[in-house]
């Protein structure tokens, strides 16, 4: 069962660490925080996704997304090199495990940023990652954070609202949770977690 952790510790600099899957519902800020981990912590590595989809202006290969054929991924999922992977929009996005198991291996924190169907594959393939949800201070302000553009139509918007929930349901289904109420407390909390030893307790207060 998920437990909200607060005032963790960094493991030893000698703990290997581990693959952490960060997750949460459309709008909680899983992005924002990332960046400013990463920002704070480069050595973090975050795993860069293959995708379908043309780049788009700005983006570069290996940077933003590894840019693939159709055959090419169709490859990747045949012969098991992908740790999860996903449909939107007409285009598939996957996480490459080599990439991941070589920073690992290599002794660096290893962090996936994706969707819920996309840590429940993880969770299948690589039982040993450690699942944290980012949850929102509350079902108010997400939804306000979800319609605060006011440029969707209701239809869209209840769309959202309604995956929200769906994906806020699945909360139990993760190691440990973490409520997004500061940016700055979130990412610490989740760099603490990343190099933590697996057997440890969580911490709640």
């Amino acid at each position: 069962m998920a437990a909200t952790s607060r005032g963790t510790t960094p493991a030893p600099p000698d703990v290997r660490p581990r693959l952490t899957v960060l997750s949460g519902p459309s709008g909680v800020g899983k992005s924002t925080v990332v960046a400013h981990l990463r920002k704070v912590h480069p050595e973090v590595w975050l795993s860069v996704s293959a995708t379908t989809r043309k780049p788009r202006p700005g983006e570069r290969h290996g940077v933003q997304y590894f840019f693939v054929e159709d055959e090419e991924f169709d490859k990747l999922i045949a012969n098991g090199e992908l740790l999860e992977w996903a449909e939107f929009a007409g285009n598939r996005y996957g996480t490459p495990r080599k990439a991941v198991l070589d920073r690992l291996e290599a002794g660096e924190p290893v962090l996936l940023e994706i969707d819920l169907q996309g840590a429940r594959q993880v969770r299948d393939s690589m039982k040993e990652a450690h699942l944290v949800f980012l949850a929102p201070p509350s079902w108010d302000e997400l939804v306000r954070r979800l319609t605060g553009r006011g440029t969707e139509a209701p239809e869209v918007i209840e769309r959202r609202l309604e995956a929200a929930r769906v994906e806020l349901a699945a909360e139990t289904e993760f190691d440990v949770t973490l409520v997004n109420t500061s940016v700055e407390d979130v990412s610490r909390e989740l760099l603490a977690l990343m190099l933590r030893r697996p057997g440890d307790q969580n911490i709640s207060g």
